[in-house]
């Protein structure tokens, strides 16, 4: 949500708004908030100490005059907790003559704020391809835990001088970056129900005070629709509010399902009244890797970033070619009613025994997977991975003038979500019962096909990945170099891609590979 440049101990420490950043007399520091109706910013003096802040709006409230306001010092302090306690994603950045500057995350994450530093200055942008020539080497122990699907949320990314401000964490910067995390997040434990206790009312009651916190409900919002569960209750919730005000957008899958995804669409923009246009980018028809996506062109873009790239920036171009300027999703729906291993015992993301079954883990890869865990971020009060899934979502939504809201991601709802009974988290049983109390047919209840991106994903590696392959194994990779994908292993992987020998089981995770292969080079080169 903003882009930053900050040199502490400057002689000119006064700051001003120029009606596009805030900056230093010197020009040598430089916030530059993301210009979004959904986003607001303001600065604050007294004499001495300055805060920053970019945030995203809450609803009823008039947007902050951006202007550099003078205050005492009494009220300075509670300007600052004021800040601290803000319900929606903010970065704050404080700076003193004399002292480290200092910028702390919100718990309520929506975009990712990524920081490099050299010698004098700190530098942070929610788009990484800002910091590529902060870049100064690969960060293994990201790469094992990527290759192998085991992501994890902390401050270390996949390239050595490029930092992740996680929620909640400081960072400080007085000639050296130091970034603190916070206490961890407490959280609540399944509850029996009370007498009488109407679930449903809770849920919706929940969904709404999440949906209304923003200003969202305006005529530039539009609903991802997907045909799922968890973007079908919020979206559906919306537009029984609103009757015929929003539209929707979708990425099309092939395989079984897709079918069943047009039907079970098509039922709930009938069941309540949605807008014009319904907006449909066929994933088959612009698939992953392929000639025009941009990692293949050589683009600087982040490993982070979506990796089905091509379809979800064709969605994002229609989405804020209709004139929409906000998406609602259905992220964090699954991590909401997740089930406890306590409860249902199941492995999780990437487990380091997968390093075994994957030929393509080269042998430092192999090394340092012992350490994965080391270094993460504390329970956060939302999940980690619906953190990182919203830090994928984000950049390509901003690069096309469009602001993410996740209704699933509010800490109300999570809350809701940690004390709801095994019987409403199981199979998303919360969201089918909503479904049905409006009328939804068991299509769209039960369904019976499997709906998701493999058939994508398939497609993209059978038809386009086998070249790309092919030009990585004859030309090298920096992964080869750092012994982080075994050349041998993977020229046999490869070797699998074809139509007739394809295992969703055993190839699919390779599409990796090339994702980290296509980032690392445009980053490094």
């Amino acid at each position: 949500m903003l882009r930053l440049q900050l040199t502490p101990y400057s002689e000119n420490p006064t700051w001003h708004w120029s009606g596009a950043c805030y900056s230093t007399l010197d020009q040598r520091s430089t916030v530059e908030p993301f210009d979004h109706p959904m986003v607001e910013h303001l600065a604050a003096t007294d004499g001495r100490r300055t805060l920053l802040v970019v945030r995203e709006r809450v609803a009823d409230r008039p947007a902050c005059d951006p202007g550099v306001r003078a205050l005492t010092p009494a009220e300075y302090d509670q300007a600052l907790g004021a800040v601290t306690g803000w319900p929606t994603d903010f970065v704050l950045v404080e700076a003193e003559p004399g002292l480290p500057v200092r910028v702390t995350a919100g718990p309520a994450r929506t975009t990712p704020l990524y920081l490099a530093s050299d010698d004098t200055t700190l530098i942070g942008s929610w788009d990484m391809a800002d910091l590529r020539g902060h870049v100064t080497g690969i960060n293994p122990k990201e790469a094992a835990r990527l290759l192998i699907y085991r992501p994890r949320y902390s401050a270390e990314t996949l390239y050595r001088g490029v930092h992740r401000l996680t929620e909640r964490a400081v960072a400080h910067f007085g000639g050296s970056l130091w970034i603190t995390y916070p206490e961890p997040a407490l959280h609540r434990t399944p509850r029996e129900l009370a007498p009488n206790a109407d679930v449903l009312d809770a849920f919706i009651a929940t969904m709404d005070t999440a949906m209304d916190r923003r200003p969202w409900a305006h005529d530039t919002t539009l609903f991802h629709l997907t045909g799922g569960f968890d973007s079908g209750t919020v979206a559906t919730r919306a537009a029984e509010r609103y009757p015929g005000r929003f539209p929707t957008a979708t990425l099309l899958i092939g395989g079984p399902g897709r079918e069943q995804q047009i039907r079970r669409r098509a039922e709930m923009r009938s069941r309540v009244a949605f807008a014009e246009p319904d907006l449909v980018v066929d994933a088959m028809r612009h698939l992953p890797l392929s000639p025009d996506c941009p990692w293949v062109n050589g683009l600087v873009v982040s490993p982070y970033e979506e990796p089905l790239h091509v379809p979800f920036v064709e969605m994002a171009r229609m989405v804020a070619a209709s004139g929409a300027r906000t998406v609602v999703t259905g992220l964090g729906g699954d991590e909401m009613v997740a089930l406890t291993q306590e409860e249902e015992p199941h492995k999780g993301l990437g487990e380091i025994t997968d390093a075994q079954i994957l030929p393509w883990v080269g042998p430092r890869a192999r090394g340092v997977l012992e350490f994965s865990d080391d270094g993460i971020a504390p329970p956060a009060l939302i999940n980690s991975m619906t953190l990182l899934s919203l830090e994928t979502t984000a950049p390509v939504l901003l690069r096309h003038g469009l602001w993410p809201v996740h209704p699933f991601a509010d800490p109300g709802m999570v809350v809701l979500g940690e004390q709801l009974p095994y019987a409403w988290r199981e199979f998303k049983q919360l969201q089918r019962r909503r479904l049905r109390a409006l009328g939804m047919s068991e299509d769209v209840v039960h369904p019976v096909e499997r709906e998701s991106f493999a058939e994508v994903i398939a497609a993209s590696l059978t038809t386009h990945a086998p070249k790309l392959f092919a030009r990585m194994l004859a030309e090298g990779s920096p992964l080869f170099e750092e012994g982080l994908v075994d050349p041998d292993g993977l020229r046999r992987s490869a070797a699998r891609l074809d139509p007739a020998t394809y295992s969703e089981e055993q190839d699919a995770k390779i599409l990796e590979v090339l994702s980290l292969h296509l980032s690392v080079t445009a980053f490094l080169y």
